[in-house]
């Protein structure tokens, strides 16, 4: 009997936003762990991989017989990832939280340009006014710590070269998740970068095994297993703008964990635009609630055959 893919979609929205949560811990695990930013990614990947294929398994005893095409942009996106995991972390510890997680962000806008490119349509004045106030509301959070200075500037490169591969990441995992299940396409593209990341790691000369594997644990767990594994998943069922403005709430969760673990005082504006990001994530999901509760969408064929 064929089973029905409504409840798997129906818990997409709420997937995205757990990914989110756990996402938003990685930079402050970065900053913990006692080995080099790049050497930090390698551990992350690497560590996951073992759970990863373990689900991958399960979840689909054929997955790792993609036609190649498909496995080509597993692969190519499991490089990019790489990519932007090495700039991203080598920007954290070059620049301030806020500017490494602002100029991260910008993938959001570059993934919502994609969905709108590739369904060949103009955004609806909802989706357009979800993604203007999730980006307003990411500006006012991060505002207050943001700051431009030649001493931030390489990071600040970094973070914005870190931006830009992510969503390349996104746009295959987009690709590939039409015609795969989730935690395959995971575990293939972690594998894809692992190797990538630890030669990046020795060729900077970072000290690349940790005296304490606590952080780096809690990152590949976190971060990798728990994160890109809701993302993934999520992104089988639900629009690039829904995802773009999801992921736009890791700020707030930043925001905080400053509060909790550094003590950073949320200012008005910082309330502000946590407030406006909410709004922007009810506002992008009154028009997916219909496709999320049992219609069809391109996005849901690859989890029917599932088993």
């Amino acid at each position: 009997m064929r089973k029905s893919t409504a409840p798997a979609g129906r818990y997409a929205f709420a997937a995205l936003l757990l990914a989110n949560l756990f996402l938003a811990f990685g930079p402050w695990m970065v900053r913990m762990a006692d080995v080099g930013p790049v050497a930090s990614a390698f551990w992350r990947l690497s560590l996951a991989i073992p759970l990863l294929l373990l689900f991958a398994r399960w979840q689909s005893p054929a997955a790792f017989r993609p036609g190649w095409s498909v496995g080509i942009t597993v692969v190519l996106g499991g490089l990019f990832f790489a990519a932007d995991l090495a700039a991203w972390h080598y920007g954290i510890v070059r620049t301030k939280m806020a500017n490494a997680t602002l100029f991260g962000n910008s993938s959001t806008i570059l993934f919502a340009a994609y969905g709108f490119i590739a369904a060949r349509a103009l955004p609806r004045p909802g989706q357009a006014a979800a993604l203007v106030l999730a980006v307003v509301g990411a500006v006012l959070l991060l505002g207050s710590s943001y700051e431009l200075s030649p001493k931030h500037f390489i990071g600040d490169l970094f973070a914005i070269l870190a931006g830009f591969f992510y969503a390349l990441y996104l746009i295959a995992v987009d690709r590939a998740r039409k015609v795969m299940a989730p935690m395959p396409v995971l575990a293939l593209s972690t594998i894809a970068g692992a190797v990538p990341l630890l030669l990046f790691a020795v060729f900077l000369g970072e000290r690349v095994v940790p005296g304490d594997w606590t952080p780096v644990l809690l990152l590949s767990l976190g971060s990798q297993v728990l994160g890109q594994g809701f993302l993934v998943y999520s992104m089988g069922h639900l629009s690039p703008v829904v995802v773009g403005v999801g992921l736009l709430s890791q700020p707030a969760v930043a925001a905080t964990i400053g509060w909790f673990a550094y003590g950073e005082r949320l200012s008005l504006a910082d309330a502000a635009g946590a407030l406006l990001i909410c709004l922007a994530l009810f506002l992008i999901r009154l028009p997916e609630r219909r496709l999320a509760t049992g219609e069809a969408e391109p996005h849901l064929g690859s989890d029917r055959s599932v088993p």
